[in-house]
């Protein structure tokens, strides 16, 4: 009988602990360090071109590309952090000096670039994105779009000081 009693105990236990942190509460420890970085993608980095211009569009626009940068840790929204973006467009290829180009984040640590419509590489539509201003840890992303009728993307970067 003890047996039953710590066992429903320990389940009505459980279920409080749900209802308080979730579910993520019991299958992991609590993060004391707050929000994760965000890690670099395989073959985000491919077609790459240092120092990309900042520019108010890639090309001739029709779909836009979002995001927000955040510092690991405590989540703070960093701004003025450059986010460079590339892609295989209905303009020209990801490997093409004019399919690339830089935006700066505003106050909120938002990012947004409008570029031509991104179509499939290699069968899937993706863009890639980088951070590299040298504050933070350099990151490359290489986000899939659901559909190549999709005429947004947004992407979140986490990053961690250098």
């Amino acid at each position: 009988m003890a047996q039953l009693t710590n066992t429903r105990r320990s389940l009505l236990l459980a279920a409080g602990a749900m209802g308080v942190t979730g579910l993520s509460g019991l299958i992991s420890p609590a993060r004391t360090q707050g929000l994760a970085p965000t890690k670099t993608m395989r073959g985000g980095a491919n077609n790459y071109r240092p120092n990309a211009p900042i520019v108010d569009r890639i090309g001739n626009g029709g779909f836009w590309m979002t995001g927000s940068v955040r510092r690991a840790g405590d989540g703070a929204a960093l701004q003025g952090q450059r986010i460079q973006m590339w892609a295989h467009t209905t303009e020209g290829h990801e490997r093409d000096p004019q399919s690339h180009g830089a935006t700066l984040t505003d106050a909120d640590g938002l990012f947004r670039l409008e570029m031509p419509q991104i179509v499939p590489a290699f069968g899937q539509p993706h863009a890639h994105l980088a951070y590299d201003s040298g504050d933070f840890e350099t990151v490359f992303l290489r986000p899939l779009m659901n559909s190549a009728s999709d005429t947004t993307l947004h992407v979140d970067f986490v990053l961690t000081p250098a």
